[in-house]
């Protein structure tokens, strides 16, 4: 059978004057013409622009803006200065109940387009306190053009750096490290990499901070070589001199070819390799590779959360994907198993278990699905917590749920709505409910969504029935 024929209304140059109607999942703005979809990236809804025309598909276009004849109403003033070249934010011209509402419909139409399931709207949602400087950590790439340093953050779908001097979703402390350590790098002339032609030394920079400890962790990522000792007593004497206690500075070496950030080897140069970040009344022991939620407040709201859908008595707990064992942790005294590949987050994990005095959680490294058949073969599971990253669940651990694992309670955490309404409908098939739904906004004034969903094992049904 011949392929069908579509007929593309709109040609590569063409500039047409339209008004944007909506907002798509990733935060760029949606037009139509003569039926045709054009995605309007840095446009917001009720937003009259002449754009050009820079990419055609047989299912949609894409467009530049060439001038906004008439603003929307609803648009606010960003406080970044780099807003909206800089990829790291979408939304910080849209009011934050705006960024809200959004949130809410990506969320409600992923899971009725791809999992097939309704949900009564509004979704319930845990709005940020501080939808500013909520960040506790920043990952910066750092860059040489025409002479000139530059760091920041990736321009969205390129490799070229965004100067910034400060990001406004950051904790202040970060901003503060990041402004010593430019001053620093240009004083010293140190050597810039070069990702072109692979040449080059100093590679990014990154900075953790506690807002509860106050404790600071910087790292530099460099190829092969010494950073210089008088560049490494100015950065902790400045940083201090700043008001910023700094208690460890981490040499990462990256000399892969390669647009990963961190390379697999660490050289303490001052301090310690870690940090202690505190939430309620639980302490983390963090390096400069573990992951862990960037918005502590927005983290221990989520955290209750889970606290919450799991009850007085969640009984045996297995904590996939359990990262440095955030939740294993603030679920301590009762029994639960977190299961993490990454050998240093569960490294982390046990040091934080130390820590607290904790000895009810047990970590084990690998996949969850290498460890399946254990899991099931040491009796029942009550509460199974999934917290995968963006790709979701793989469909083998989807599939042993119900068959294998059989917990009485779920709780899904998802950071990709579109896979986490993927992975509901394959467990709504097999035995369990949707019992309940929250967003929680861990990223304000980005298109980032976090949602937490509890699932019963009952037939399932319509929530809004």
């Amino acid at each position: 059978m011949a392929k069908q024929k579509f007929d593309i209304p709109v040609r590569r140059g063409e500039r047409l004057e339209l008004t944007v109607e909506n907002l798509a999942s990733s935060g760029d703005g949606i037009s139509r013409y003569r039926g045709y979809t054009l995605f309007v990236p840095t446009a917001v809804p009720g937003d009259c622009v002449v754009g050009e025309v820079i990419k055609t598909t047989p299912r949609f276009g894409v467009m530049r803006i060439v001038e906004t004849t008439r603003p929307a109403a609803a648009r606010v003033e960003p406080l970044c200065p780099v807003f909206p070249r800089c990829g790291g934010c979408k939304l910080q011209d849209l009011p934050y109940a705006k960024q809200i509402a959004f949130k809410q419909q990506v969320v409600a139409d992923d899971l009725l387009r791809i999992g097939k399931l309704k949900w009564p709207q509004p979704i319930r949602t845990i709005p940020a306190a501080e939808p500013y400087h909520y960040r506790n950590k920043a990952s910066f790439a750092v860059q040489k053009r025409s002479g000139r340093l530059r760091i920041g953050f990736f321009r969205q779908g390129t490799h070229d750096v965004e100067d910034a001097s400060r990001c406004e979703t950051l904790a202040e402390p970060i901003n503060t490290v990041q402004a010593i350590a430019r001053s620093l790098l240009i004083d010293h002339q140190i050597s810039i990499f070069n990702e072109i032609r692979h040449e080059g030394f100093f590679r990014g920079l990154i900075v953790r901070h506690s807002q509860a400890t106050r404790e600071t962790l910087v790292g530099l990522v460099t190829t092969n070589g010494r950073l210089q000792p008088d560049f490494i007593e100015a950065l902790a004497e400045k940083t201090h001199a700043a008001g910023v206690p700094l208690h460890g500075i981490v040499q990462n070496i990256n000399n892969g070819k390669t647009n990963i950030i961190l390379g697999n080897r660490n050289r303490t140069l001052w301090g310690r390799d870690h940090i202690i970040e505190k939430l309620g009344d639980i302490k983390f022991h963090l390096s400069l590779s573990s992951f862990f939620q960037v918005n502590p407040r927005q983290t221990v709201a989520l955290y209750n959360l889970i606290k919450q859908w799991a009850g007085p008595e969640p009984g045996r707990v297995v904590d996939a994907y359990c990262g440095i064992g955030g939740i294993s942790l603030w679920l301590a005294g009762h029994p639960v198993t977190g299961i993490e590949e990454s050998a240093q987050a569960v490294s982390d994990a046990v040091r934080s278990a130390r820590l607290n005095g904790i000895e009810s959680c047990r970590f084990l490294e690998g996949s969850i699905e290498n460890h399946i058949q254990d899991l099931a073969e040491h009796g029942t599971i009550d509460t199974l917590i999934l917290d995968p990253p963006r790709k979701g669940c793989s469909d083998k651990l989807i599939q042993a749920i119900p068959s294998s694992l059989k917990p009485k309670t779920i709780i899904y955490v998802s950071c990709n709505p579109a896979t986490l309404a993927r992975d509901l409908s394959g467990l709504c098939e097999n035995g369990y409910t949707l019992a309940d739904l929250r967003l929680v906004d861990m990223f304000p004034q980005t298109q980032h969504i976090e949602t937490a969903v509890l699932l019963k094992p009952i037939a399932c049904r319509n929530p809004a029935a």
